[in-house]
């Protein structure tokens, strides 16, 4: 072993957190029943309880009693990408310092486009075609895109009982975010005193969502964006790195360093989603 700095046991949180800063849609998630994920194919079982029913009382009447049913859906971690590295021992020793970090905020970006990309493609699945799908809307405006995109989205959610407790996002692609600047209905994170202006993606909020820029907007048609808003609580997110090693390499001089990151989504209250088609000129 060459490479006497690299101490997996602190190694892989950093990678962690780094995934976790650049994270979008994956941060959008709750993490509820994340628990400990110790290998590849775990599931986290989630119970639903049906909703009591509320009757007219009457005096001396006998009451009706609800039996409560439950339904149990299942979170699957059945995703794994992983990132492998070779570093050689001439470059080790010209560049060590630094490259732990360096390196692993390069492989926690491809890891978080890869789960950007996941966690999107739920969401849109869960809402396209639904009742929950705005349809095709066109950006020509600051105005056309706050008033016809962001307030109808906002309508839908409150339609759907989804709670407006100041935890609603949308994800809007870098040409929409150009126009709501333009817009003095919104309020950009870097005046509003919001601590939560740090995270990121997050650029400020307009008709009472927070808004991200993200370049991973699902868009299966060139020039149209799947954007989708909806609140925390509409998808689970668990993940975790298992396995971060480094090894000699017998066939040279140098050392390998690979990392193996496993994750699963599950849109667990839909009616907490809702999607727009949007077109961009």
């Amino acid at each position: 072993m060459a490479i006497v700095n690299f101490v997996p046991e602190l190694w892989t949180p950093q990678i962690l957190q780094n995934l976790r800063n650049k994270l979008v849609y994956g941060s959008l998630c709750n993490r509820d029943y994340e628990g400990e994920i110790a290998q590849f194919g775990d599931t986290v079982h989630i119970t639903s309880f049906t909703d009591p029913s509320t009757r007219t009382y009457t005096k001396n009447a006998d009451i009706t009693w609800d039996l409560l049913t439950d339904a149990t859906r299942a979170l699957t971690i059945d995703q794994s990408d992983y990132f492998a590295f070779t570093v050689d021992d001439v470059d080790r020793r010209q560049a060590l310092p630094g490259f732990i970090a360096k390196t692993s905020v390069g492989a926690a970006y491809n890891l978080a486009n890869t789960v950007d990309g996941f966690v999107s493609g739920l969401m849109v699945t869960a809402v396209n075609n639904g009742s929950s799908d705005l349809g095709l809307i066109a950006a020509s405006s600051a105005e056309n895109v706050y008033d016809e995109l962001l307030v109808p989205l906002r309508t839908k959610l409150n339609r759907q009982n989804c709670p407006n407790d100041g935890s609603r996002w949308a994800v809007l692609p870098p040409e929409a975010y150009a126009y709501l600047l333009k817009d003095s209905r919104f309020i950009k994170a870097n005046e509003s005193a919001d601590p939560a202006a740090l995270r990121t993606g997050f650029v400020g909020r307009a008709a009472g969502f927070d808004i991200y820029e993200s370049n991973t907007v699902p868009d299966p048609t060139a020039g149209t964006y799947h954007v989708v808003a909806g609140h925390p609580m509409a998808t689970t997110f668990a993940d975790q790195i298992t396995e971060t090693e480094a090894i000699r390499l017998q066939d040279q001089f140098g050392d390998g360093i690979r990392g193996l990151h496993l994750y699963g989504a599950k849109v667990v209250q839909p009616a907490c989603l809702a999607m727009a088609s949007l077109t961009v000129a």
